[in-house]
């Protein structure tokens, strides 16, 4: 049979575990059918699980930023390469790296199928819940990859897939939305004991406000971000700290992909690391995104009064920088990280270390976390409440509205990460607020998977994805205290390109595009 963009096999492995923490069932191991599955309360819970599965991955989510300034990502058969210098096309098959129908489809099948069930009404109705976010969750993301694409809401046949349209986005997005709108009424502020983890209604609520955010859609933005505001999250109070496998589930995450060791692990966070520490160093973070941090005084880097020394670069910077991205001269491991030195075994220019001599540090800032960082049970957050507090920041800015809540806003995520808070004889106007926000969101969420949204939205392609990509200086790092001594230029790593016409859009698939003749093609493409 052709694979194709809808169609799936409702067999074994839809209907088993996701294995997701405790809160998925790890059962059962065999196929079902519609006449012997909607019996019990116990085979709904089994299916919904199901739904569940890969409804969003650690791969994903870490290498996203590869897409964006912020990170190279050195190994192009990984998926991102082309992504991030803009020689991405439709034949290659990399382009369908999140093209995906398989959990739309498991969600319409459960959706069309749960009714059957006897069982408690408001479970059902929570359970629904669940499987309408994450439907819903998978649109957003295609709408905001590819633009317009097949819409469907029942489950279809593969003749039917291959024959469908792509659907105006905003008609998708209108209609998921809607749903969000509609499940945040029904879903619990909160889960205990096994089910921690689900989808709450903080979650739709805070999708809801990011859709808002990113389709101009201020005034809604505001209203949901006040309701979140409301429901009991808060910042975590130590941020290299929060994305520790020990903290996890902590009142700052609203929504995370559940991971659990052996089971359904989290096996990727080995593509981080330098070979020194047995990682493959597949992600490496740019010289833009270490600058984009502030120093400790609150001002940027070429600011004359900042402090910043640039022979000494590290050093009086943003806590937020070396909690994020293990620079050289940094303490790291046990040893000072040696990147710019050709005798080192990090040495930039190695095999499987990092093309720009930085190496992510979020998620990895004690590899001693884990047995094997290739099988953790890390959970991947996917929302947290420092991204609401800051999407609150942009719309209420982007209104024209600069209260005192906006400062707070802003002034909360900065002393969290021990910055000072924002000065606001130099910050009173839109302008300067708006590059602010932007900043914060930049250093506050780099890693996370979220800045191609922003670079998107902006439309600053040509400005931060074009041109060459820089890393590290080199010189010399003393093995005793890691003092630096630099020299040179910059690292030069890869030559980009970025057409404002073509590239803020994913190519649609060509090998799905051979499979339905229907499809139409992206501009530019």
């Amino acid at each position: 049979m052709k694979k194709n963009i809808l169609y799936i096999i409702l067999a074994t492995g839809l209907l088993q575990s996701a294995c997701q923490k405790d809160f998925l069932d790890r059962k059962p191991p065999f196929a079902y059918g519609n006449s012997s599955l909607w019996t019990s309360q116990s085979d709904a819970l089994a299916a919904l699980n199901g739904c569940y599965k890969d409804w969003e991955g650690d791969y994903a989510l870490i290498y996203m930023d590869a897409a964006s300034d912020n990170m190279y990502s050195q190994y192009p058969w990984e998926g991102y390469t082309d992504y991030g210098s803009g020689a991405i096309t439709p034949a290659n098959t990399n382009a369908s790296s999140r093209w995906s129908y398989t959990t739309i489809q498991k969600c319409n099948w459960f959706l069309e199928n749960i009714d059957n069930t006897p069982m408690d009404g408001a479970l059902k109705e929570r359970y629904k819940s669940e499987a309408r976010f994450l439907r819903a969750y998978q649109y957003f993301t295609m709408t905001q990859l590819y633009g317009d694409i097949p819409f469907v809401k029942n489950t279809v046949t593969a003749d039917v897939a291959n024959t469908l349209s792509r659907t105006p986005a905003t008609e998708i997005r209108k209609f998921v939305k809607d749903e969000l709108a509609a499940i945040a009424a029904v879903l619990p502020v909160s889960y205990t004991g096994s089910e921690v983890g689900r989808i709450t209604q903080g979650a739709a609520l805070s999708l809801k406000a990011r859709i808002e955010l990113y389709d101009k859609n201020y005034a809604d933005c505001i209203a949901d971000c006040k309701k979140i505001m409301g429901l009991g999250y808060g910042l975590f109070n130590n941020y290299q700290d929060l994305f520790r496998i020990q903290n996890e589930n902590n009142k700052e995450v609203i929504l995370d992909v559940q991971y659990k060791e052996n089971d359904y692990a989290n096996s990727d966070i080995g593509v981080m690391p330098s070979s020194s520490f047995g990682g493959w160093g597949s992600l490496d973070p740019t010289q833009a995104l270490v600058d984009a941090y502030e120093t400790k005084t609150g001002k940027t880097i070429d600011d004359p009064t900042s402090g910043y020394n640039e022979n000494d670069p590290y050093n009086n910077r943003d806590p937020r920088l070396t909690a994020t991205i293990v620079c050289p001269g940094q303490l790291y491991e046990g040893a000072y990280y040696n990147s710019i030195e050709s005798s080192s075994g990090d040495y930039y220019n190695g095999d499987n270390n990092s093309k720009t001599g930085y190496i992510p540090k979020k998620f990895t800032s004690h590899l001693s976390d884990f047995t094997d960082m290739w099988n953790t049970g890390l959970n991947m957050i996917v929302i947290r409440y420092a991204e609401v507090l800051l999407t609150y920041a942009e719309a209420q800015i982007e209104s024209g509205v600069i209260d005192n809540s906006v400062y707070d806003a802003l002034d909360a995520i900065r002393t969290r990460a021990g910055m000072p808070v924002v000065d606001r004889t130099v910050y009173n106007t839109v302008d300067k607020m708006r590059t602010l926000v932007r900043r914060e969101r930049r250093v506050e969420l780099a890693l996370e998977g979220l800045r191609w949204y922003d670079v998107q939205r902006w439309k600053i392609g040509s400005a931060v994805r074009s041109g060459t990509v820089y890393g590290t200086k080199l010189g010399t790092v003393d093995p005793a205290n890691g003092k630096l001594t630099l020299s040179g230029e910059h690292v030069k790593v890869e030559q980009r390109s970025f057409q404002d016409k073509r590239d803020y859009l994913w190519p649609v698939p060509q090998k799905e595009r051979d499979i339905n003749k229907n499809l139409t093609q992206n501009a530019g493409y």
